[in-house]
Protein backbone atom coordinates (compact mmCIF):
# COMPACT_ATOMS: atom_id res chain seq x y z
CA UNK A 1 0.00 0.00 0.00
CA UNK A 2 2.41 2.61 0.94
CA UNK A 3 4.62 1.77 -2.99
CA UNK A 4 1.10 2.72 -4.44
CA UNK A 5 1.12 5.92 -2.70
CA UNK A 6 4.27 6.59 -2.85
CA UNK A 7 3.80 6.28 -6.93
CA UNK A 8 0.51 7.97 -6.76
CA UNK A 9 1.80 10.93 -5.38
CA UNK A 10 4.58 10.84 -8.04
CA UNK A 11 2.46 10.52 -10.76
CA UNK A 12 0.39 13.63 -9.67
CA UNK A 13 3.37 15.73 -8.87
CA UNK A 14 3.92 15.22 -12.55
CA UNK A 15 0.62 15.92 -13.88
CA UNK A 16 0.69 19.42 -12.29
CA UNK A 17 3.77 20.63 -14.11
CA UNK A 18 5.82 20.71 -10.54
CA UNK A 19 8.37 17.42 -11.20
CA UNK A 20 7.79 17.37 -15.35
CA UNK A 21 11.53 16.24 -16.51
CA UNK A 22 13.38 19.15 -18.79
CA UNK A 23 12.45 16.67 -21.90
CA UNK A 24 8.83 17.29 -21.85
CA UNK A 25 8.86 21.00 -21.41
CA UNK A 26 9.80 21.37 -24.86
CA UNK A 27 13.14 23.67 -26.09
CA UNK A 28 14.73 26.01 -24.30
CA UNK A 29 13.90 29.62 -24.80
CA UNK A 30 15.68 31.85 -27.20
CA UNK A 31 19.04 34.11 -26.80
CA UNK A 32 17.45 37.39 -25.51
CA UNK A 33 16.83 39.30 -28.55
CA UNK A 34 17.72 36.51 -30.92
CA UNK A 35 14.57 34.88 -32.86
CA UNK A 36 16.02 32.19 -34.37
CA UNK A 37 18.11 34.53 -37.19
CA UNK A 38 21.64 34.21 -37.00
CA UNK A 39 23.01 37.30 -35.15
CA UNK A 40 25.54 39.91 -36.84
CA UNK A 41 28.83 39.87 -35.02
CA UNK A 42 29.48 43.74 -36.39
CA UNK A 43 26.07 45.21 -34.70
CA UNK A 44 25.20 42.77 -32.12
CA UNK A 45 25.24 44.53 -28.40
CA UNK A 46 27.54 43.39 -25.66
CA UNK A 47 24.57 41.25 -23.55
CA UNK A 48 23.13 39.25 -27.53
CA UNK A 49 27.12 38.36 -27.87
CA UNK A 50 27.12 36.97 -23.87
CA UNK A 51 24.19 35.09 -24.91
CA UNK A 52 26.28 32.74 -27.04
CA UNK A 53 27.25 29.52 -26.03
CA UNK A 54 31.10 29.69 -24.63
CA UNK A 55 31.20 33.50 -24.92
CA UNK A 56 31.55 35.43 -21.45
CA UNK A 57 33.01 38.99 -20.50
CA UNK A 58 36.36 38.99 -22.10
CA UNK A 59 35.38 37.29 -25.35
CA UNK A 60 32.72 39.66 -25.96
CA UNK A 61 34.90 42.26 -25.07
CA UNK A 62 37.53 41.20 -27.70
CA UNK A 63 34.89 40.69 -30.07
CA UNK A 64 33.51 44.18 -29.72
CA UNK A 65 37.29 45.58 -30.37
CA UNK A 66 37.88 43.53 -33.65
CA UNK A 67 34.95 45.00 -35.72
CA UNK A 68 34.30 45.77 -38.28
CA UNK A 69 34.82 42.10 -39.53
CA UNK A 70 34.56 40.82 -43.49
CA UNK A 71 34.30 37.59 -42.31
CA UNK A 72 32.71 35.51 -39.35
CA UNK A 73 35.73 33.12 -39.66
CA UNK A 74 38.57 36.38 -38.97
CA UNK A 75 37.46 35.57 -34.98
CA UNK A 76 39.75 32.42 -35.32
CA UNK A 77 42.22 34.24 -37.95
CA UNK A 78 42.41 37.59 -35.76
CA UNK A 79 43.30 34.89 -32.56
CA UNK A 80 40.21 36.81 -31.11
CA UNK A 81 38.43 33.24 -30.23
CA UNK A 82 39.63 29.76 -29.62
CA UNK A 83 39.12 27.53 -32.88
CA UNK A 84 36.89 25.43 -30.88
CA UNK A 85 34.45 28.41 -28.92
CA UNK A 86 34.27 29.74 -32.65
CA UNK A 87 33.17 26.13 -33.67
CA UNK A 88 29.99 26.27 -31.16
CA UNK A 89 28.97 29.26 -32.65
CA UNK A 90 30.06 30.00 -36.39
CA UNK A 91 25.55 28.56 -37.23
CA UNK A 92 24.86 31.28 -35.00
CA UNK A 93 26.73 34.10 -35.92
CA UNK A 94 26.99 36.15 -39.73
CA UNK A 95 28.81 39.03 -40.65
CA UNK A 96 26.83 41.75 -42.65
Amino acid sequence: MKRFTIVALGFSLLLTGSVIPSILRGPPPAIAGHKGDPLDINTATAEQLKALPGIGEAYTEKIIKGRPYERKDELVQKQILPRATYEGIKYKIVVK
